[in-house]
Order: structure tokens, then sequence, then C-alpha cells
């Protein structure tokens, strides 16, 4: 599904920062996949780039047999938004609005109609565990519920690959537990997982394990 041909990554300041050096990966549907390696070693600066967050400075990424490199930003800002979802360590809740709100407001610039995306909200937020706290201020979820919450909004609108930075950066063991039990079930229904962290624990549970040192990736 995503094929990256020798892409790399190099940044200009003064002289040039391999941030990501010549990396070949094949990421089938329904692979989980984690990230590892010391901070400022190009693990994020890897997802960014599988995730369109970032363009490569040289080689291939084909996405469905498709060259991301004649693609404009429009049509990449399209295909993020149909095929992949995210989830990072701050939740990026807004306070003031409710739960199922903030999940639809990941919708809010997709196809579908208010009533569509409350509907799909709600079903996400039921995947979730979170049905009680539907309509509960972010203010008044724990942080393990605040995370479910982001989870909820990434995935509410069917993405083929979820991206996750650092998902229980900020969580403690029982509620990393939760998020876990979380991401092993969304991956069991199919859905492509990528995720970064420094957690060991959080690694294991994927079946594949990359390791980023100094911009080059090693499968381990």
């Amino acid at each position: 599904m995503l094929v990256l041909r020798d892409v790399s990554r190099t940044y200009q300041d003064g002289q040039p920062v391999h941030a990501l050096r010549a990396t070949n990966l094949r990421v089938e549907q329904g692979d989980y996949i984690s990230i590892t390696g010391p901070s400022g070693s190009g693990k994020s600066t890897l997802l960014n780039l599988v995730g369109l967050l970032d363009v490569p400075t040289a080689g291939s990424y084909l996405i469905g047999g498709m060259e991301t490199a004649d693609c404009g930003p429009a049509t990449l800002g399209a295909i993020r938004g149909q095929l992949f979802g995210f989830v990072f360590q701050a939740f990026h809740l807004l306070p003031g609005r409710t739960a199922v709100e903030n999940v639809e407001l990941g919708m809010l610039y997709g196809p579908h109609t208010r009533r569509q995306r409350r509907s799909m909200a709600t079903e996400a937020l039921e995947r979730m565990g979170l049905s009680h706290r539907m309509h509960a201020d972010p203010r008044q979820l724990s942080g393990g519920e605040k995370q479910r919450v982001a989870i909820a909004r990434a995935v509410a609108a069917r993405p083929r690959v979820l991206f996750c930075d650092e998902p229980t950066g900020n969580l403690d063991t029982t509620n990393t537990a939760a998020v876990l039990a979380v991401l092993r079930q969304l991956n069991q229904d199919g859905l492509t997982l990528i995720v970064v962290t420094h957690d060991s624990q959080v690694a294991s549970e994927a079946r594949r394990r990359l390791r980023v040192t100094d911009g080059v990736v090693d499968e381990t």
C-alpha cells in the first residue's frame, strides 16, 4: 500500500543536516509498526514523510501505486485527509466543547453532513468505550479518556492508516494500558498502525519494529 524507495530528507542549516538517510520501506494494509530511537534520530521525520506532513528531498514514495512526487499540495492534502489519521502526545482538544463535538471537528472540512458527522463521532466514541462521556468537557476527562477522544477523532472518518506520535507520552501506566488495548483492537479490525514511541512496552505491541539511529532506519 505504502512504498518508500530510497526516500531521504535533508535540511539546510548552514551545512546539510541529514535527518533521514535513504530509506526503503513497504507498509501493507493491516501492519502494526513501531518506530523507536533516540531523540533527534529521525523518528518523527520518518513519520512525517510517510504521513505526508513533509516531503522528501530525494527518493520515491508511492501510495496505492501513485507517485506522490507528481502530486501538488492540494492533492497531497486530499490524500492525507482521506487515507490518514493522526494522534499526538498532546491531546489538542478544545475546552468548552464536548467530547463528541471535539470528534466532529476533525471531520469539519470533509464531505460529510452535520448529521453524518454526529453519527460517525458517536460511533467512534462508543468504540473507545466512552459512550458515558460523550457530552463531557475535556476538562472533566482523565488523561486516558482525553487520549481516547483524540483517537476517536482520528479514526471517526475511517482512515486506512493511523499515525501515532508518542500517544502514551503523557499517560500513567493504567491509562497507557487502556490506550494500548484500544490500538490493539483497531489493528485487529484491520486498521494499519504506525506508532512512534520511546516506550519499550508500547513498541512491543507492534508486529514490525523499526529503529532509527542518526537517520538510518533498520527493521529489528
